[in-house]
């Protein structure tokens, strides 16, 4: 009797953890898990992505580390969270005052050597970047109305370290740093006048209106990149087609990501606007620009502090100013 032939061996299923900055809870966490069943389906269920929240494994801003170390196979998150590494992540990774709208950043990451930069600074980490999303401009909240720069001028607000602190400075506002967990509370009990936070719909549904009943929308000032990287030794072991796939699969992340925040956004908005109680401000082209115009100044300290720092400013300031941005009334 002959002996039946063991079956095909299969292909070796990719299993990888990658950690995000978002918080279980958060909006954008639920987007991203969808990215990762979706790179699962794409690949015919080769490739599991077991995504984990925030602090799951590292702090948010310790994924870097752990990325390199092989500790984390990839993560999910905002450059920014690393500028204590070289001042050049806060510069890619949230430009404050930079751009009008999601699709000219990621724009820039695709045609404008944003990509290419953005390996050159990961790379000696041992990442390999995949490619990039948005949130979409954050909104800003405030206690008090807010129509131009010249209301900034000594409001208490909280903004992130680093250059979105400096730039709010250079504009006449007293930051404080607060965690984002703690902005609501700080709010409530008027510990600070105002926030950068996040976008419309998350504020909203957090109740910030409560005590921020003057939201401004669009916002005029921050739209962070999350940008998605793995391993550089482990994308390197990837078949073409699995990191064609992987590419792929981040820019439609990103479509996702943007309309659903958009649409998340708008209804929140229009909701906001049946109360009675808040009043949504829209800053005029010409106050955006004023923004801007300082935000630049800050920009070019920045750019000094580091040779990458340098090669993002004259990066991006030679695409702004080749799509006539760079002077332009920022405007959505």
């Amino acid at each position: 009797m002959a002996l039946l032939k063991p079956p095909p061996a299969t292909q070796t299923q990719l299993e990888w953890t990658f950690q995000t900055s978002a918080a279980a809870g958060d909006d954008f966490f639920a987007i991203e898990q969808q990215w990762a069943n979706d790179v699962h389906q794409r690949s015919n269920g080769d490739i599991i992505i077991h995504l984990l929240p925030a602090g799951a494994v590292v702090q948010y801003n310790e994924t870097l580390d752990a990325v390199g170390a092989g500790i984390l196979d990839g993560h999910i998150g905002d450059p920014s969270y690393f500028s204590g590494k070289d001042p050049a992540f806060a510069m890619l990774g949230n430009l404050v005052g930079a751009w009008s709208a999601p699709s000219q950043m990621l724009d820039f990451i695709e045609n404008g050597g944003g990509y290419e930069l953005y390996n050159a600074l990961i790379n000696p980490y041992g990442l390999q970047f995949i490619g990039a999303s948005a949130t979409g401009l954050e909104s800003f909240l405030s206690n008090k109305p807010l129509n131009g720069v010249a209301d900034l001028k000594g409001l208490k607000l909280r903004a992130p370290e680093g250059m979105v602190q400096e730039v709010f400075a250079a504009a006449g506002a007293s930051p404080v740093n607060l965690p984002g967990s703690e902005v609501y509370t700080a709010l409530e009990k008027g510990v600070i006048d105002a926030a950068d936070y996040t976008v419309f719909a998350s504020n909203h549904s957090q109740g910030m209106h409560r005590f921020a009943r003057y939201p401004i929308y669009p916002g005029f000032h921050s739209m962070p990149m999350v940008e998605v990287s793995i391993n550089k030794k482990l994308w390197h072991s990837l078949s073409l087609e699995h990191q064609s796939l992987l590419s792929q699969s981040v820019k439609s992340l990103a479509t996702n990501m943007v309309n659903e925040l958009e649409n998340k956004d708008r209804e929140a908005v229009a909701q906001a606007q049946q109360d009675a109680n808040i009043q949504v401000i829209n800053w005029s082209p010409q106050e955006r620009k004023a923004f801007r115009t300082i935000a630049q100044s800050q920009w070019e300290n920045w750019a000094k502090r580091s040779p990458m720092a340098q090669q993002v400013f004259t990066t991006v300031t030679d695409y702004l100013r080749s799509r006539n941005l760079l002077t332009s009334q920022a405007t959505q």
